[in-house]
């Protein structure tokens, strides 16, 4: 018996309109990079924001007791310099150990969901909000000396511990949700980068210089927006005293609120799924 040869398919419009498997893989490449793109730069507009949250509260603090707290150089200074009193060494110790208390904290809630890859970062910003809106509240109501005196009473050094606790939250809550590892509290590091990269600019070409200058510029960035934080609050503090506080805190909800309930309605239901591409 003769066999039977198959017919060659005929070519309709629906076959020609059907994406072959290169051009399915090619969107799925895009489509993902894309993600990327837009997962990276609300990554980089956070971390600006949460950075000029950072020099807000750092301004206010040295405004009302002439400390500052997003950082721990200077309190580690002052511990070494006040050697021999150590009613004074004691009190700014407990400012760093609160900084570092802070962090910790925000490390454990963070690492503590479901799943590591899935941070629960938004638990820290939550602590920050309400830490600076109890800070403006009860610094308004007395709980603390009068806004713009010096550290001389264990009311100022509760205020100084409090901001320092928020810092360390918002310093690691942010820090571990980014790939990158992004800080947010000082500024050391980013200013000698900017003159790294800017160094690295010089010397290489093409794809090397573009991202060096992309970075030198993204640091700049931070220092600008960190300036530009401070500023502000030094022209609200003068006016409204301890309350000033809450803009730093509506600036840390407005940034990170998605963040907030996201992650409060992930640990009530145990639904431990972000969207996709989404980590911050």
């Amino acid at each position: 018996m003769a066999r039977l040869e198959r017919a060659p398919a005929i070519a309709t419009r629906d076959s020609f309109n059907k994406p072959s498997p290169r051009n399915d893989n090619a969107t799925s490449r895009k489509s993902a990079a894309e993600r990327r793109f837009v997962e990276r730069r609300r990554e980089i507009l956070r971390w600006l924001a949460l950075s000029a949250v950072a020099g807000a509260v750092n301004t206010g603090a040295f405004l009302a007791c002439q400390r500052f707290v997003s950082h721990v150089t200077g309190t580690a200074t002052l511990i070494g310099s006040d050697v021999g009193r150590w009613g004074l060494m004691s009190e700014y110790s407990l400012v760093l150990v609160c900084f570092v208390a802070g962090a910790f904290a925000s490390a454990f809630a963070t690492d503590s969901g479901l799943t590591r890859s899935k941070p629960l970062w938004g638990l820290s910003m939550l602590g920050v909000v309400l830490i600076l809106s109890g800070v403006a509240i009860g610094g308004a109501l007395g709980a603390f000396s009068a806004f713009g005196g010096s550290v001389e009473q264990t009311s100022d050094f509760t205020l100084l511990s409090l901001l320092s606790f928020s810092m360390g939250l918002l310093n690691a809550g942010f820090a571990r949700a980014t790939k990158d590892g992004l800080r947010t509290t000082h500024l050391t590091g980013d200013a000698t980068d900017v003159g790294v990269f800017a160094a690295t600019a010089v010397l290489r070409l093409g794809d090397a210089r573009k991202e060096a200058l992309i970075n030198a510029a993204l640091r700049a960035g931070k220092l600008l927006v960190f300036i530009g934080g401070a500023a502000t609050m030094a022209e609200l503090a003068p006016r409204f005293g301890y309350l000033a506080f809450l803009v730093p805190a509506m600036a840390t909800l407005a940034v990170s609120g998605s963040a907030i309930v996201r992650d409060i309605t992930r640990l009530v239901t145990g639904d431990d799924e972000l969207p996709e591409g989404e980590r911050v």
